[in-house]
C-alpha cells in the first residue's frame, strides 16, 4: 500500500491480506508488470550481443582478465559490460550472473 491510500482501500487490503492474499497498489502493480515485460522472449533480450557474450563467459567460469584477453578487450571494459549486465539483469553478484545465464542456455563450453 501507498502512503496515500484511501480509508476504503486500506479497509479492503487488511481483510485481503487477513484472508491470506497479498495486495498491490495499481502503480506497484504496473511497475512489477512493467519490469516483467523487460523479458519478453527470454529472461536476457534486453543485453548487447557483447553483454550476452561476457554472460557466456562469466557463466563458463572464467575471470575478467581472461574474458578480457578472449575477447580482445581491456580489463576495464569488460568490468563496465558486467556492471551494465548486473544492472539490466536486476542482480548483484557473479553467482546470480551464472544462474541467470544458465537458466537461458547460457554458459555452455564448447570445444
Amino acid at each position: 500500500m501507498l502512503k496515500g491510500a484511501e480509508s476504503a482501500e486500506i479497509d479492503r487490503a487488511i481483510r485481503t491480506v487477513a484472508a491470506g492474499d497479498a495486495v498491490l497498489s495499481r502503480s506497484v502493480a504496473e511497475h512489477v508488470l512493467g519490469r516483467a515485460d523487460a523479458w519478453p522472449s527470454g529472461q536476457l533480450s534486453g543485453l548487447t550481443p557483447r553483454e550476452r557474450e561476457v554472460l557466456d563467459l562469466i557463466a563458463q567460469g572464467l575471470g575478467n582478465a581472461t574474458i578480457a584477453a578472449r575477447l580482445h578487450l581491456s580489463p576495464k571494459t569488460v568490468g563496465n559490460h558486467i556492471s551494465a549486465i548486473f544492472t539490466k539483469l536486476g542482480i548483484s553478484s557473479r553467482a546470480e550472473a551464472i544462474v541467470r545465464a544458465r537458466d537461458a542456455g547460457l554458459g555452455v563450453t564448447r570445444p
